[in-house]
């Protein structure tokens, strides 16, 4: 999961917590205090109290849409929420008070399940929203000064109309009401006007969508707009995939996210016991075809997340292709295995807890504040007896260290283009110029890691991206480097499927139904 980390945390080798990205607020808010000053106030003091209470405005739209505001300018990230709608840290509610000035009713079940609807299907088809809205203003430049509070307010209906498929009006008198409440009459009126407009041009079949035709350049900006992604990632994965496949990745980055559990062996844990807790709480699942510890739930997981079994350490959250990744690294009792970017720290505690209870994973980080909660999950699953956490750079600690093994995994930092079903919000946080910065990372960690590699041992080199330029080329160009590797083909560890023809492991979303990922094993023969 190294993607979750800015770019920059990478970039240095000193020591230092996660940074949180700076709120930022674009020129359209500039002509409107209202909501900007106090916005502002409610994400970076939380002392700044209010107690109003207003039972008339739709609590789920209301969390909604500051979430959407923290997401896109306080740097939250669009994960799910918990049974208490809490999200970074404070009570989704307390920011409702501190950035809007009122609250609402307490939020249940319900407002939980369309907040995390809502958060997320926003903020996939932003792209998308953006265009109808800014076809639906008087002109270009009223879309582009609107306040930031106001344009959420207008996605969240948009989305709810457009991809929700809500009764229209109901839709419409909510977030006029919001509009009114959290900003000023006048703005309610302008929710009012657009968000009729589009129910009559949906009604009318007639949404200002833009065709797909021209030449390249233009056809990708056409399905960048038609299904919400960057230029950029359109144009990258027509020229890997093909017009076709890129569009099929699209759809399913744009799909309702899965998620698998994986049973905690090392608590004595089996499949069959979490199944049977999921039964009992009546949560829909499938057990994964290719993983012997791991269950796949669509739906349910907030019912997961409330029964505690993640609290107690009983099961984790993690996707089946990280967990085949470890099955690439193949830990066996009694073997000493590096992690060299470890935090937060799945593949880790799986490893782990595949030595059952002999061996070591000796895991490095660069981030003190991620180690720090790796150790203290470490603990609750029962591993802690196997894993040892490293507080360094990788680069900085292979030249100092005389440490070897057998085995060294790196889950190298990448851009995370295989997890953006789950991650919403990443498509929009890169950029093409972090591909090269990456790379250029990547074979820094690569030709530290090597170090670390026993004769006769092997390097294990992975990401969460699907991307050819930072897998195979980077495998490529390492071997160039260091002709003392070879590829040692995965076949024997994850099922064919899996197996690409030079060897590699490779988990193809739109294939595989899972999140992308890649492994290379890499013996050093010297």
């Amino acid at each position: 999961m190294a993607h979750l980390l800015p770019l920059r945390v990478f970039l240095s080798s000193q020591t230092q917590e996660t940074p949180s990205k700076p709120l930022k607020l674009s020129k359209r808010s500039n002509n409107h205090k209202t909501s900007i000053s106090t916005a502002k106030k409610g994400l970076l003091s939380p002392s700044h109290k209010m107690h109003k209470l207003n039972l008339e405005v739709s609590p789920h739209r209301a969390v909604s849409a500051v979430r959407l505001m923290r997401i896109e300018f306080g740097g939250a990230f669009a994960d799910l929420l918990n049974e208490k709608g809490k999200g970074s840290g404070d009570n989704e509610m307390g920011y409702v008070e501190r950035t809007l000035g009122f609250r609402t009713r307490d939020l249940d079940d319900r407002d939980l399940r369309l907040v995390t609807d809502i958060v997320g299907g926003t903020i996939r088809w932003r792209r998308y929203l953006d265009h109808l809205i800014g076809s639906l203003c008087h002109d270009e430049s009223m879309f582009r000064s609107m306040e930031p509070l106001l344009l959420q307010i207008l996605r969240i209906g948009f989305y709810e109309i457009v991809k929700l498929n809500m009764p229209p009006y109901a839709v419409v008198d909510e977030n006029v009401k919001l509009a009114k409440v959290a900003l000023r009459p006048g703005a309610g009126n302008m929710v009012n006007g657009i968000l009729r407009k589009l129910v009559l041009v949906k009604e009318n079949n007639s949404l200002p969508l833009p065709k797909l035709e021209g030449d390249s350049r233009a056809q990708a900006r056409a399905l960048a707009t038609l299904y919400s992604h960057p230029v950029w990632m359109v144009r990258r994965w027509t020229k890997y995939l093909g017009q076709e496949e890129a569009i099929l990745l699209m759809m399913w980055n744009n799909s309702d996210p899965s998620f698998s559990l994986r049973a905690n062996a090392a608590k004595g844990i089996t499949r069959d016991d979490l199944v049977m807790q999921l039964n009992s709480l009546k949560v829909p699942h499938e057990v994964s075809l290719h993983l012997d510890d791991f269950v796949r739930v669509k739906i349910g997981l907030q019912n997961v997340i409330r029964a505690g079994l993640l609290k107690e350490g009983l099961c984790s959250v993690q996707d089946e292709s990280a967990g085949l990744v470890v099955s690439v690294v193949d830990p066996q009792p009694g073997e000493d295995i590096i992690d060299c970017c470890a935090a937060p720290g799945g593949k880790t505690l799986y490893m782990a807890s595949r030595l059952r209870g002999k061996g070591k994973v000796h895991a490095i980080d660069i981030n003190k504040g991620r180690l720090r909660i790796l150790k203290e999950t470490a603990k609750l699953q029962k591993v802690d007896g196997v894993v040892d956490t490293v507080h360094a750079d990788l680069r900085t600690f292979a030249e100092n260290s005389p440490m070897k093994s057998g085995k060294v995994l790196l889950d190298a930092p990448c851009s995370g283009l295989g997890v953006l079903s789950k991650r919403a919000d990443l498509r929009w946080n890169r950029r093409l110029e972090d591909i090269e910065q990456l790379k250029n990372l990547q074979d820094e960690l690569l030709d530290a890691a090597s170090t670390l590699v026993s004769s006769g041992g092997v390097l294990i080199y992975g990401t969460c991206s699907i991307d050819p330029e930072e897998n195979e080329d980077r495998v490529e160009a390492f071997l160039v480097r260091h002709p003392e590797f070879r590829i040692d083909p995965v076949n024997r560890y994850v099922p064919s499927d899996f197996v690409t023809k030079q060897g590699f492991y490779f988990s193809d979303p739109v294939k595989h139904s899972l999140d992308g990922a890649f492994a290379a094993r890499l013996v050093r023969t010297l």
